[in-house]
């Protein structure tokens, strides 16, 4: 490290999300199995999953830190930046691409600014292509928040988005 780099601070987790790691592990034969659930209450918790947090997560885990840090990586439901308030998660598959998704894309690049991978410069919305959300018959599907919505239309989108405080 650089003189003029500085180490963020270490994250120190509430009792009462260590309780809620303690409980999780208990439901598991082996306590790894719990690192969804607890990757999930944890980025409820602190909004995203930073490098100081997974390392806070491997710790109240007992497990390595490259462990963790693979979960973090591979599934798109976990953030490791700082997102908007309402996170728009839009299928890309080709189900959901030829029942409309490409018009959902198009209409938030032009109405609201964001092309996947970007949040509003207010930092009010952050769009996401993801792969299949395993809901065709309803495309194109998104993961907003915490629901899932579909057939969706770009109407329809915008007044999810206007009710989550988008």
């Amino acid at each position: 490290m650089s003189a003029n780099a500085t180490a963020a601070a270490p994250v120190q987790f509430s009792e009462s999300l260590l309780q809620q790691i303690r409980e999780l592990r208990g439901r598991y034969e082996d306590h790894r199995a719990a690192i969804l659930p607890v990757l999930h209450i944890v980025q409820r918790e602190h909004g995203w999953i930073s490098p100081e947090v997974a390392k806070a997560t491997a710790k109240a885990m007992d497990m390595p830190l490259s462990k963790v840090h693979e979960c973090v990586t591979f599934y798109a439901l976990v953030r490791t930046k700082p997102e908007g308030e309402c996170r728009v998660a839009v299928c890309q598959t080709m189900t959901c691409m030829l029942r409309g998704a490409r018009e959902l894309f198009r209409h938030m690049r032009e109405k609201y600014g964001v092309s996947p991978g970007e949040t509003t410069s207010d930092g009010r919305v952050t769009l996401h292509a993801v792969e299949c959300l395993g809901n065709c018959e309803d495309g194109p599907v998104a993961h907003i928040g915490d629901d899932y919505h579909g057939p969706l239309t770009c109407e329809r989108l915008d007044q999810i988005i206007t009710e989550r405080g988008g």
